[in-house]
């Protein structure tokens, strides 16, 4: 597998002695102290480096270095803040073939789908250099005569942002981007599945560094670590946020750390996303927006749509189509040009796959298609499975669980009602969709008694959300928004001012006090 995209990226800068650096980010380029372990690209079980993790010695200096460039960067103007995150854009938009390679490299991402991922990135800076004009607070009238009163929004601090291996790109910039327009440093714990794309990022951050002498070097850095790492950086102090991203597992433990030190914490976790499909809806639009939200990213999305709830008189229909379509799926190498179905991430994710179908046949499901392992004409030792679509009652405990492979749950139901509490009854509440043509049915799923997911779609599938919104999910999706909207309020600290301009000192409420 040729790995030259390393090197155009800059990447190979960061390797010595035979292995990746742990620690990198402004005068950081620390080779790891902790254990050591080779990484392994899904697309074939071939090794892609050596890498050993960093120890805690070292996530102290990669934090000292960023509270240092934090007192830098909070006073630099946001216009200016906003123009090192334009540049970055600029670098990313250069070099974005080789990053989608190396996502595809050590995610297994189809190419196209990589590139839709670097494109996420790109989009993301766009928005935080148009927010670094418009960083705003209130005025608000005040009940005492020559006072004014204001809110503003200042830098928060060091961010310690966790992620995970399925977009190891676009989550960072999400947080990176708008906490860097907001005045805040960044400290990285990229996913241990994907160390690449985590150098391959702070390659990019160094070259913008170059140009834009107002940044100081340690506003970004990114460590190799592992889920001690992640725990010691929840449990510091100097991080005032703590943005994970992952399962629904990880997050409890992140949030439980940082809230006993009454820090907070950004959370995005799991999704047991569902699509209601209306008699009325139109059926090859949704075949379409199943497929694609079902099997995109070999089911390895946190929006995958994992659950069809067909009313009565369609599932028939969709049972009929689904499966047809699904027979058609080009699925194998993610690098060659038509194939829409790469590989799962490693064996464990395979595992847990040939579990959660067990179980379903064990709780009365029929597995209708799919599942298996397909090796004839696969690359050697990747993972590739064939979707699967499955046949089962709503209420079936593997239904309430989040698997992270191509399984489709189908269910049905008769009235919109019976469909919105299957929906909700879950434990997850990111993303949802319904496909119908009758207004009635579209409203009442967005409103306050239908969906209770932070995502609600018509006639789109689950996947594939734009910038422009705020990401993220209720329940045990953890709470937090991501990207979009007014998420840029999670990166900075609000203060209410008062000025008293009068020559008199009224107190609030009426209250004297003489």
């Amino acid at each position: 597998m040729g790995l030259n995209f390393l090197e155009t990226l800059g990447v190979t800068r960061y390797f010595n002695n035979g292995e990746y650096a742990a620690v990198v980010g402004g005068e950081l380029n620390l080779a790891g102290e902790g254990e050591a372990f080779t990484g392994i690209s899904p697309i074939d079980g071939g090794a892609t480096g050596a890498f050993r993790y960093a120890s805690g010695a070292q996530l102290e200096a990669a934090v000292q270095q960023a509270e240092a460039a934090f007192k830098t960067w909070r006073s630099v103007p946001a216009p200016k803040r906003g123009e090192f995150v334009r540049i970055v854009g600029e670098l990313v938009r250069q070099y974005k073939t080789e990053l989608a390679q190396v996502i595809t490299l050590e995610a297994g991402k189809i190419f196209p789908e990589a590139l839709g991922e670097v494109q996420e990135w790109i989009d993301v800076c766009d928005f935080a250099v148009g927010l670094s004009r418009q960083l705003h607070g209130l005025t608000i009238v005040s009940e005492r005569p020559g006072h004014r009163m204001m809110e503003q929004w200042h830098p928060l601090g060091p961010v310690a942002v966790i992620s995970a291996f399925n977009f190891p790109m676009a989550v960072w910039s999400w947080n990176a981007m708008l906490g860097l327009v907001c005045g805040d440093s960044i400290v990285w714990k990229t996913s241990e599945k994907t160390p690449l794309c985590g150098l391959a990022i702070q390659a990019i951050i160094d070259k913008a560094l170059e140009r834009v002498p107002e940044a100081p070097a340690g506003i970004c850095s990114v460590l190799i670590g592992d889920r001690e790492i992640g725990k010691a950086m929840s449990a510091d102090k100097r991080f005032p946020l703590v943005s994970a991203t992952g399962s629904t597992a990880m997050g409890r433990s992140v949030g439980e750390i940082v809230g006993a030190r009454l820090g907070r914490s950004l959370l995005e976790l799991g999704g047991n996303n569902a699509m209601i499909v209306s008699e009325t809806a139109d059926l090859e639009l949704a075949l379409r927006a199943i497929v694609f939200a079902a099997v995109g990213t070999a089911g390895q999305r946190c929006t995958s749509l994992r659950r069809v709830i067909a009313q009565q008189q369609v599932v028939g229909q969709l049972l009929e189509k689904l499966p047809k379509s699904y027979s058609s799926l080009p699925i194998g190498d993610p690098r060659t040009e038509g194939t829409l179905v790469g590989p799962l991430v490693d064996e464990a994710s395979f595992k847990r796959m040939q579990a959660a179908l067990s179980a379903a046949r064990e709780q009365g499901g029929e597995v209708i298609f799919g599942g298996e392992r397909i090796v004839d004409g696969m690359p050697a030792n990747g993972f590739y499975v064939r979707p699967a679509i499955v046949l089962i009652r709503h209420d079936a405990p593997i239904v309430h669980e989040e698997t992270f492979a191509p399984i489709l749950y189908v269910m049905t139901y008769n009235t919109l009602d019976e469909a919105i509490e299957i929906q909700n009854e879950v434990p997850q509440g990111l993303s949802s969709a319904i496909f119908t043509e009758s207004l009635r049915e579209a409203e009442r799923f967005l409103s306050p008694a239908g969906s209770d997911c932070g995502i609600a779609n018509v006639n789109i599938g689950t996947s594939g959300a734009e910038i422009g919104g705020a990401f993220g999910g209720e329940k045990e999706t953890g709470g937090g928004r991501e990207s979009g909207s007014d998420a840029w309020k999670n990166y900075m600290r609000r203060t209410t001012n008062t000025i008293n301009y009068g020559g008199e000192l009224p107190l609030a409420q009426g209250i004297v006090f003489e």
